[in-house]
């Protein structure tokens, strides 16, 4: 077995297809797919299933692609204890609901990494793309949020993808309007408050159930409704339109615009917030040092991080 062909194995499963990892790997489709069958027989293991939507992990495979994770990154730190220069392109994904202290968090991890080679991405994306794309092994980890409304639908699909979900905190729900919305100024904002304001949500494509919204309330009717599909967009419509949306409550005071204000808003509702990954699989010492970021970011906000159990 060589280091080489842990790499292989890696970006296939980053990339979902042999053609796609070929290119980027700069070698042949048939030799790499030569170099992961012998990986497979020296192993004496099936580490993909071939499909026509392209290659699928296994389950002994994915154990696999555990242990070979954890052996990159330790080569990493050897190279850099030894050689003192960083050898490797540090790869790692990550996939969000529509969160500044998700991505302030990620910014942080690449300043961390700004004198290496890094191949970084960052998904902010619906719901179901999340599961899926941590499913399918396309991102570490994801990020998103249960409610008494939706917890039974997605703790189910979590488990059926053989996922666990990780909580970080509670959130009370708050909406984020343009500091010119006339309802700045208040202590707290009810929905009778909200009636006459376009209300603004994320779309959730093919899956716009409301059980993937990332906003509470779903089922509620709104007078006035716009859905976008990024966060630039939403704000956007947030300060052109007197618009609201109502979220967690948590803005990056680095990334966010300085025209969003959070107005707490009354109602008996909690989001616990947290982070999704494989069940059989430990993060990587880079997974692990994103998630540092983002607690600390979270407590920097006044939130209680909870304890891992």
């Amino acid at each position: 077995m060589r280091i080489r062909q842990l790499d292989y194995i890696v970006k296939i499963v980053e990339l979902g297809s042999v053609n796609e990892a070929a290119k980027q790997l700069f070698i042949t489709q048939p030799s790499l797919s030569n170099a992961v069958k012998e990986l497979e027989q020296e192993m004496g293991i099936q580490i993909f299933q071939r499909t026509q939507k392209g290659m699928i992990l296994t389950t002994e495979g994915t154990e696999f692609l555990s242990y070979a994770r954890q052996i990159l990154e330790q080569v990493d730190l050897m190279e850099e204890k030894y050689k003192g220069a960083e050898t490797r392109r540090r790869l790692f994904s990550v996939s969000a609901q529509h969160y500044a202290f998700a991505v302030h968090a990620f910014v942080q991890l690449i300043k961390s990494y700004e004198k290496n080679e890094y191949e970084f991405t960052f998904r902010e994306t619906q719901t179901s793309n999340i599961i899926e794309d941590v499913s399918n092994f396309q991102s570490e980890l994801g990020i998103l949020y249960l409610n008494a409304f939706n917890e039974k639908v997605i703790r189910k699909l979590l488990r059926e993808k053989q996922l666990i979900f990780h909580p970080l905190f509670t959130a009370y729900p708050h909406v984020f309007v343009s500091k010119r919305n006339p309802l700045v100024g208040k202590k707290t904002v009810t929905l009778t408050d909200l009636e006459d304001f376009p209300y603004l949500s994320f779309e959730q494509g093919q899956f716009n159930s409301f059980y993937f919204s990332e906003e509470i309330l779903s089922t509620r009717y709104h007078k006035k409704s716009i859905r976008v599909s990024d966060r630039a967009t939403l704000f956007n419509f947030l300060i052109g339109l007197d618009g609201y949306t109502i979220s967690s409550g948590v803005l990056s005071r680095e990334l966010n615009d300085e025209n969003i204000v959070a107005i707490p808003l009354e109602i008996e509702e909690t989001m616990e917030i947290g982070w999704i990954q494989p069940a059989q699989m430990t993060l990587s010492p880079m997974g692990k040092e994103y998630l540092r970021y983002l607690k600390e970011h979270i407590v920097d906000y006044g939130f209680t991080i909870f304890e891992e159990e």
